[in-house]
């Protein structure tokens, strides 16, 4: 009864179906639970059903809207149990979906600051091994001297010539001789470089770099990045790394950068109290002289100025030509000029004797060393030649044949049947031999006054203690002499002529000289130079004659021109006319 009595004190608010379990029998209350419990399962699965379909745009309305989540169902009516299980409800369901999200940013985030701190990494790794390769060119050893087959040692071959300028390059090399760059200036063949070697010998090589210039800059950005073992970072794989390397430009800029990075490594050497680094550009004169040789000259002056006044290093440049001295002289403040000369008689004679002896074990005699000095000079490349050969004489006759050979197949004279095509060609070359005549004519002036006791009896042309003093013109001299200021650089370049640092102008070599002197003392060369200079001038005449034809001046016609002065004033006039025309009737019993 009592729970009878319990059933029947329940609030009405209960729900229908639990009321209603309490007057049924147990198996029906069974069955009723067993109902209830899958319309519960359904209607949540209803309800996923429906949220998925609503993620998915299947909603009805129409897509959803960015951001637009399932928001937590809130009931007015609703117990703070019920709310908060069914947010724990909607966190269950929305928990993956915040976890992959937060996994993604985080996994990226650490890609991202792996691949950066990799990257600065590697790019700080690849500054230190530039500057370190740039340093360790300076070391002892140099890739020259094993090129050019030489020892350690100094003074190890034998028939090594000690020069005059030796003293001055060794202590340019050694860096005794500081605050200068210097350039090197003489003919090919005198020995410039075998000077330079030997100074790098004296020292190992320690704290020098040597290259050979070229007329192309490309290739001498090469050279150059071998020299100073600098790769202009082409090896360079920061772009692994999505790091760009410096951009593409021109082989100036690159050649800029190179300078940069030595500055860097020069500056330190300087600091922890090491001598300036020796930079070593030989072969100068192959620059070309345009725009782009004179910009690349002008970028390596103000560097060498640079370095030499706060001694980061000194700068040797050696040249075959007078152009590059000519180029540097306009803005050198710290350059300081070297030039190189042939050897005089009696080094030149010792010289032909080491060399002699030194392939072929032989003692040639005085007289025989006379003669070839006489024919060939102390030019040590010729001396050297000459050494080799089985008879000494003979090969200094046939050199002295060859620079004739050479002086006329690039400037003779074509005389006056000579054709008009040819003129320009005929201009270069008559301005030659014009020179040539000039220096010949002083060499007889000079000896003929040293013969009679004159001004010049001291300075003879041909001394038989010293050797040869050959007839020099001042350049300027020269240029009025050929009547063209172009030309003797070009006459310099082919080793006609040569230009030493006191801008005076005479022949490249004794051979040369002695060229001139049986060219020019032959009968009649002097006539047929002088129609080859009358026929240049008729054919330029002819181009500068203007043809005027006069028409319709029949019938009284006629031509008036008047001449004006400077300021547009009539300074006279002229008419031009003709007779009145005949009849022709009188024609007629003329021609009868």
């Amino acid at each position: 009864m009592a729970f009878f009595s319990h059933i029947q004190t329940l609030p009405r608010t209960q729900p229908l179906a639990f009321r209603s379990t309490l007057t049924r029998t147990p198996h029906q209350r069974l069955k009723l639970h067993t109902f209830h419990h899958r319309f519960k399962l359904q209607t949540h699965s209803a309800s996923l059903l429906s949220q998925r379909r609503y993620l998915n745009g299947n909603a009805p309305g129409g897509p959803p809207t960015p951001n637009n989540f399932p928001q937590i169902p809130e009931e007015e009516d609703a117990s703070p149990s019920q709310k908060s299980r069914e947010t724990k409800k909607w966190w269950n369901q929305w928990n993956p979906t915040f976890f992959k999200m937060f996994e993604s940013a985080a996994t990226t985030l650490a890609s991202v600051v792996i691949l950066a701190a990799f990257g600065y990494g590697y790019t700080q790794y690849y500054k230190h091994n530039v500057l370190t390769k740039i340093r360790n060119a300076f070391a002892p050893g140099d890739p020259v001297l094993d090129l050019a087959g030489r020892s350690h040692a100094p003074g190890s071959e034998a028939h090594f010539i000690l020069r005059n300028e030796q003293p001055a390059i060794n202590a340019i090399i050694d860096g005794t001789d500081q605050g200068h760059y210097f350039l090197i200036i003489g003919e090919k063949g005198q020995g410039k470089s075998s000077m330079i070697l030997e100074a790098m010998q004296r020292v190992d090589g320690t704290g020098i770099s040597m290259m050979d210039a070229h007329a192309d800059i490309e290739i001498f950005r090469i050279r150059l990045g071998k020299a100073l073992d600098f790769e202009f970072h082409e090896d360079n794989i920061g772009s692994l790394f999505s790091i760009r390397g410096p951009r593409d430009a021109s082989a100036l800029l690159d050649i800029e950068r190179a300078f940069n990075k030595f500055e860097k490594v020069a500056l330190k050497n300087r600091n922890e109290g090491g001598k300036p680094f020796i930079i070593i550009i030989n072969s100068m004169h192959l620059l070309r002289d345009n725009e782009e040789g004179r910009n690349l000259l002008e970028l390596i002056q103000q560097r060498a100025e640079q370095w030499c006044a706060s001694k980061l290093c000194t700068l040797v440049l050696n040249s075959d030509d007078y152009w590059v001295y000519e180029r540097l002289k306009e803005h050198a403040t710290r350059m300081e000029v070297l030039p190189v000369k042939d050897l005089t008689k009696d080094k030149a004679m010792d010289a032909l004797r080491k060399f002699r002896y030194n392939y072929r074990d032989e003692e040639p005699p005085l007289t025989l060393l006379e003669q070839i000095y006489d024919r060939v000079g102390g030019r040590l490349s010729f001396l050297n030649r000459v050494s080799k050969a089985d008879d000494m004489l003979a090969y200094a006759e046939e050199i002295l044949q060859k620079e004739k050979t050479w002086l006329l197949n690039q400037c003779w004279i074509l005389g006056e049947e000579m054709d008009d095509d040819v003129m320009d060609q005929q201009k270069y070359a008559s301005s030659a031999m014009v020179l040539a005549k000039a220096l010949y004519d002083k060499e007889n002036e000079t000896n003929a006054s040293a013969a009679n006791g004159g001004p010049d009896a001291a300075n003879p042309t041909y001394d038989p203690a010293t050797g040869y003093n050959l007839p020099t013109l001042p350049l300027f001299e020269a240029r009025q002499v050929m009547t063209r200021a172009d030309f003797i650089q070009h006459h310099d370049k082919i080793n006609i002529f040569t230009i030493d640092s006191r801008a005076l102008v005479r022949a490249d070599s004794v051979p040369m000289q002695l060229a001139f002197r049986e060219i020019c003392g032959q009968p009649g060369f002097e006539e047929h130079l002088e129609k080859t200079l009358d026929r240049i001038s008729a054919i330029e005449s002819l181009g500068r004659t203007r043809e005027l034809t006069i028409k319709d001046l029949w019938d009284k016609g006629r031509y008036r021109i008047r001449n004006v002065d400077g300021r547009g004033r009539p300074s006279g006039e002229i008419t031009m006319e003709v007779d009145e025309k005949e009849k022709q009737d009188e024609d007629n019993g003329d021609a009868g």
